[in-house]
């Protein structure tokens, strides 16, 4: 369960800007905003979304930041009321259509802060995906690095050794004397280097980046969607809450990212598919070794179309949207003069 998952966390009193106000579109602006994006969608070559806590609280998971979330609460003294658990979560209508968006390649890569394991759950390759925070359903090798999926949740985080040897031998790999520990990032473990190359990389070639449920709090993660920005690229954010980035967005949306997804999906012609335990990875794990390592093939392949599409460019500088306040956001989230530690946001901002 995410409250769970957050007091195993180490104590950090920096955990950002909490309980911000929602906001919803009238009806009417939704629909235009939405064929807005379906466009930008179909006219886009290489696609970027970023993925935050919000797309999945319809899974009866609850985020960190909102009205109700997990440290907005925690200030009160309360807990959320809904908090299903991680192995009883199932994937969302979100996370569905952005494997549908995928596979009909509409859209080119996900990078997400979530350590739900619902991305994995709805079946997406791990080729397409970027987990800089870690997976709740995930496994890695303290020497090979090599990351294997579990069928239930670690009952750990922060990178705490399980002592179970290292799998690879099972899949016809060679032997390792490693031992797997718990992938789930504490406030103070650097980024998964992969992670963080391919969802750089991927960012920096976007000529869109779409972000889904983040207020893009949490650095470096929230700051990736800002080079597709400079390089001249398009941002669209689609959050109920107020984010850090807002006034850097060409689109902004602010409504429930499954209803905001569905329409486009019906804008596109385009069924949304349902979630099936037989594509649910956590379900082949349970009698099968199931590895979930980004392949470094992919690595070197994606550098390659960086480097020839970003080497020697100079990045645009960002320039704030005239209609929007240039030193801070309506909300009180401050830009991007912060220090960082590892995953998250001092508040010593100036």
């Amino acid at each position: 369960m995410s409250c769970n998952y957050a007091e195993g966390l180490s104590p950090y009193e920096h955990k950002g800007v909490l309980g911000i106000p929602e906001k919803f579109e009238a009806i009417e602006k939704l629909n235009e905003k939405c064929e807005m994006l379906a466009r930008l969608l179909s006219e886009s070559k290489h696609i970027v979304v970023h993925t935050g806590a919000g797309i999945s609280t319809s899974a009866g998971i609850p985020d960190f930041r909102g009205p109700n979330g997990v440290w907005t609460l925690e200030k009160e003294g309360k807990r959320p009321s809904t908090n299903i658990s991680f192995t009883d979560a199932k994937p969302t209508k979100t996370h569905m259509i952005l494997k549908k968006l995928i596979d009909c390649n509409k859209i080119q890569y996900i990078v997400s802060q979530n350590i739900d394991g619902l991305h994995l759950k709805s079946g997406l390759s791990r080729k397409y995906i970027s987990e800089l925070h870690g997976n709740m359903f995930i496994d890695e090798c303290s020497l090979c690095k090599r990351q294997f999926i579990r069928s239930s949740p670690v009952e750990t985080v922060g990178k705490k050794c399980s002592g179970v040897p290292c799998a690879s031998g099972h899949n016809g790999g060679r032997p390792c004397r490693g031992r797997l520990y718990d992938g789930v990032l504490d406030w103070e473990h650097s980024l998964p280097e992969n992670d963080l190359l391919m969802a750089e990389w991927h960012s920096s070639i976007a000529d869109l980046s779409i972000c889904l449920g983040t207020t893009l709090q949490i650095i470096p993660s929230g700051n990736l969607p800002l080079e597709t920005v400079k390089y001249g690229g398009k941002l669209v954010i689609c959050n109920l809450q107020p984010t850090k980035h807002d006034n850097k967005a060409d689109l902004i949306i602010n409504y429930y990212v499954d209803d905001i997804l569905e329409k486009i999906m019906n804008i596109l012609h385009l069924d949304i598919p349902q979630y099936n335990e037989d594509t649910d990875l956590t379900k082949l794990a349970s009698t099968n070794i199931v590895e979930w390592t980004i392949n470094k093939k992919d690595v070197l392949v994606l550098e390659k179309v960086f480097k020839a599409k970003c080497k020697g460019v100079k990045k645009k500088k960002i320039l704030i949207k005239s209609k929007r306040n240039s030193t801070e956001t309506s909300n009180g989230i401050e830009n991007d003069n912060c220090k960082v530690i590892k995953l998250e946001v001092k508040e010593e901002c100036v």
